[in-house]
């Protein structure tokens, strides 16, 4: 039986260990708190399980910027608004003597189904310069270390003269345009992106909030908000390339359902230590009844010795005196009567007592383990190095020992 105190402790060994994996699993897993960067006219979404999240809270990092918005949803919203725009730049990239460098980058979160199309005029005629999209900035890291590696992007080429590529987005993500020099003299370059991105709709949104003071809280219903969105405006005349919102997204745990999972977990532990403790339980007890039922079967078998278990004294004979085991005496007592009538007058011709093999001499042996006593020690002899089987039961012999009277 598992005693009280025997649950009890399981009890604190289970829980306070879980509570506090699931405590770090939460502050360092998918529900940590999170840095993104959002670009111009970007509309992203983020997917929350409101089981597990009471609620969401977005801070802008350093200097609040204006126009950056957050919605909540119950559910998901369409992604139905179309947006197009164009952005213009003209860069002066350095000159590189060893393998190339990204001077100039630019960043925009596209949605699924958008399009990127960038066009291109190198003004050194004789030049030529590196250009990449890479799907977020891990990709364009290793584009830096190695630009030959072209596994790493969506797009990587070297441009020259004037030209423009198209590049079709089939995954919502951070992408990023970068152009490098790998020329030996400077290097000037007009780029214009234009842009078919699409958005996503806000007219059914159930909570709306203005970052323009620094950070907002999205509360969320249990069951039912589960989802979040970030979007920002376009780039107004005389912006930066580098007017970039930079904001930090945290999650407060629901700290209930994580309470309720870690008692059901911790049943549920406990319900099969108790039944494993309860299998091993009968398992000791059917182990020891076969053990009993073996020493049982050992008592009762007739005149047992301490050689029964060597397998090379089966079929052998030779001569015992009365004093040399306990058993032979059992057996002496039990045959009392037929000894004292022998002694009393009896010969050794009577039939009686005289061997069933050859009835020329008296019976003066005993087998074993069977214990009958039919044969003269000579005939016992014979049989135990021929047949090897009682003349009586047909059993297999052991040993045949003789009776010295006294």
């Amino acid at each position: 039986m598992v005693s009280t105190w025997d649950i009890v402790q399981s009890c604190i060994t289970v829980i306070v260990p879980f509570w506090v994996v699931a405590s770090f699993a939460l502050a360092l897993g998918i529900y940590g708190s999170v840095s993104l960067q959002l670009g111009p006219h970007c509309s992203r979404l983020i997917k929350i399980n409101s089981m597990l999240v009471q609620s969401i809270k977005v801070e802008q990092i350093d200097k609040p910027k204006p126009g950056l918005m957050l919605y909540g949803f119950d559910g998901t919203p369409p992604l139905d608004v179309k947006i197009n725009w164009t952005e213009m730049y003209n860069a002066s990239l350095p000159a590189k003597f060893q393998k190339a460098r990204f001077h100039f980058e630019w960043m925009f979160y596209l949605n699924k189904d958008s399009q990127l199309k960038v066009f291109y005029s190198v003004k050194s005629p004789l030049a030529s310069l590196f250009l990449v999209i890479a799907k977020g900035r891990e990709g364009l890291f290793e584009l830096k270390e190695d630009p030959l590696f072209s596994n790493a992007t969506l797009y990587w080429n070297i441009i020259y003269g004037s030209g423009s590529i198209t590049q079709k987005i089939s995954h919502s993500f951070a992408y990023y345009v970068a152009v490098g020099n790998k020329n030996l003299q400077n290097v000037e370059v007009e780029l214009n992106f234009t842009l078919n991105s699409l958005l996503y709709n806000t007219t059914s949104t159930n909570h709306r909030c203005s970052l323009d003071n620094g950070s907002c809280v999205l509360n969320l219903v249990l069951l039912e908000s589960d989802t979040a969105l970030l979007t920002t405006p376009g780039l107004r005349e005389g912006d930066s390339d580098e007017e970039m919102f930079d904001v930090n997204v945290s999650y407060e745990p629901r700290w209930i359902i994580y309470f309720i999972g870690s008692g059901v977990v911790a049943v549920l532990l406990l319900l099969a230590l108790k039944f494993f403790k309860m299998f091993q339980a009968n398992g000791d007890e059917e182990r020891e009844g076969f053990q009993q039922v073996q020493v049982i079967s050992e008592q009762t078998r007739l005149l047992p010795t301490k050689d029964d278990d060597d397998l090379s004294s089966w079929c052998s004979s030779y001569e015992s005196l009365f004093n040399e085991e306990e058993d032979i005496k059992l057996w002496l007592a039990e045959n009392s009567m037929e000894g004292k009538s022998s002694r009393e007058g009896e010969t050794s011709n009577d039939l009686k007592h005289l061997c069933v093999i050859c009835s020329a001499a008296p019976r003066d042996c005993f087998f074993l383990p069977c214990g009958h006593y039919a044969t003269c020690f000579a005939c016992a002899t014979r049989i135990a190095a021929e047949a090897c089987t009682c003349p009586i039961c047909q059993r297999k012999l052991k040993k045949v020992r003789k009776i010295f009277t006294v």
